[in-house]
């Protein structure tokens, strides 16, 4: 049985740092990892990886990508020692190509705060193997519908995946640090809505 969520994976590091205004994200995060079935493995989509073309984590045993800065050094001593899929990704990798998807595996590639951070809190044994794809650059909208509808279709041949998006509903960090003004807060409706 596939389950599919998109959930928020916070501010950076925070979340995994004690950070007092992530402490709800962190409690919804476990709790939602105890209602759900427990996957034998998961493939993320982070807002944190865009790619031409197409790319799959296919390590063995990922790295982690500290894909950001200004935190303290424990930040970047996290660990989450999980293992990947590479069987899966080339399985992937085909189902994604015969739909007409430039795509390359990626061994080097480590797993970004997107993947680890809501992971390590959801399942902090890191005994589910785990794979990352890329967004398309440029995110053009009827590309990313047609990759969805490939991942459904790729997800009706795996036992027990989890397809996680990992990111917000907004991810402009410009806009998200910006001012709050009325026009900002009608733009953000607007798109919420």
């Amino acid at each position: 049985m596939t389950q599919a969520l998109f959930i928020s994976h916070g501010g950076g590091p925070l979340p995994l740092l004690g950070d007092p205004s992530h402490h709800e994200l962190t409690q919804a995060l476990k709790h939602l990892a105890l209602t759900l079935a427990k996957p034998k493995v998961i493939l993320v989509v982070s807002a944190h990886w865009e790619s031409t073309p197409l790319r799959i984590t296919s390590s063995t045993q990922p790295s982690l990508y500290y894909d950001y800065q200004g935190f303290p050094q424990e930040s970047y001593e996290i660990k989450y020692p999980v293992l990947g899929h590479p069987e899966l990704a080339q399985k992937l990798q085909k189902q994604l190509i015969k739909a007409g998807f430039d795509t390359e595996l990626d061994a080097k590639r480590g797993l970004d705060h997107g993947v680890f951070v809501p992971l390590k809190i959801m399942y902090p044994k890191a005994d589910i193997p785990v794979l990352q794809l890329s967004l398309m650059t440029g995110l053009e909208p009827k590309a990313h519908l047609k990759l969805g509808k490939t991942l459904r279709d790729f997800a009706k041949q795996v036992d027990d995946l989890l397809l996680l998006g990992s990111g917000f509903s907004f991810h402009n960090m410009h806009a998200f640090f910006a001012p709050h003004t009325e026009q900002v807060a009608v733009k953000n409706n607007a798109f919420e809505d």
